[in-house]
């Protein structure tokens, strides 16, 4: 085989060991930090064994702003962070970064602290809105995170960043939203109107993926962000799935999932990750023990540190 896996597992003994030394809340922290994690690098080491972060920075965090054109069906407004510390004239990477919510709730406030990781690394972060099912229906979320991308491309200049080094990092709808855009926001039926070059993303830190819609059974999310059921919409499902847009131009893609999720079964990433590898995408799975879709995001460090570390591999590289 010409492609190497490595993992990294912390033996599930560690977890009984731990809660043998320590109580609380304080052992439930501790154990879902680490323990009985899988890590699995399809080139190379993990991007975290290479002391690929950054030492933290300071970061200036802009009041809310509108980032959708005035003619929007809706505005939607955008949290930006900026690396305070920059050399010169030097250009950084941006982050968009998107929320879960079902494509129907939660706001950009979820995403705050991963955006402020974000900037403290040196990204420019931009935490976004977007529209909500059931009124609005996929593609326009889609839309959302195009126009988005055109913005972040219009700020360029004043927020010095570099276009050709813009990642996606999302969860669950949002890791959804960030893939669609990454594998199929620039060229092909989604790119029209409101993609294109603009929206093309360097790489993607994307967890709780649901990455292939036909998987589910017709319950309420999916149908209503589609618009109707497998059997009514089936070319829609597919438009709508990342892991069937998957092609041998797609960035590097980080995933990280819950073993335990029973929202979005953890298939959606291992069988993802595997077509990544079939196409020969740089990419890493890391698989968290013991955790379901809610709490593989509440109790996220090392999973998003692991991330974090993998993005630099790719926009900090020939810095």
């Amino acid at each position: 085989m010409s492609r190497t896996e490595l993992f990294r597992v912390w033996p599930q003994r560690c977890v009984f060991t731990t809660l043998r030394r320590v109580t609380g809340l304080g052992a439930l922290a501790l154990v879902l930090s680490g323990c009985g994690a899988t890590h699995q690098a399809s080139q190379d080491d993990p991007a975290i064994n290479g002391n690929t972060l950054n030492t933290p920075q300071s970061f200036t965090r802009l009041s809310p702003r509108t980032y959708t054109p005035e003619e929007w069906p809706q505005a939607l407004r955008a949290d930006v962070y900026l690396p305070r510390h920059g050399s010169g004239d030097a250009l950084r990477p941006a982050a968009l970064v998107v929320h879960g919510g079902g494509w129907r709730n939660r706001s950009p406030e979820d995403m705050e602290g991963i955006a402020e990781q974000l900037a403290g690394q040196g990204y420019v972060a931009v935490n976004i809105e977007h529209r909500f099912v059931p009124e609005y229906r996929f593609p326009n979320q889609l839309h959302d995170l195009q126009q988005a991308m055109a913005w972040i491309h219009a700020n360029a200049d004043e927020w010095q960043v570099d276009t050709q080094r813009i990642v996606g990092v999302g969860f669950s709808s949002g890791a959804h939203l960030v893939s669609l855009l990454a594998l199929a926001g620039v060229e092909g039926p989604l790119a029209e109107p409101y993609g294109g070059e603009h929206s093309r993303l360097a790489a993607v830190l994307a967890g709780g993926l649901p990455s292939d819609l036909l998987k589910f059974n017709d319950g309420r999310l999916v149908v209503d962000f589609i618009g109707g059921t497998r059997a009514e919409e089936n070319e829609a499902y597919q438009l709508a799935s990342p892991a069937r847009q998957i092609t041998a131009q797609a960035p590097p893609f980080f995933l990280f999932h819950g073993k335990w999720d029973q929202l979005v079964p953890v298939d959606h990433a291992t069988d993802f990750y595997q077509a990544l590898q079939d196409n020969n995408i740089e990419s890493e799975l890391y698989l968290q023990s013991f955790r379901g879709h809610f709490a593989s995001f509440l109790f996220r460090g090392s999973a998003i540190d692991a991330g974090i570390a993998f993005l630099n591999r790719q926009v900090f590289s020939e810095d």
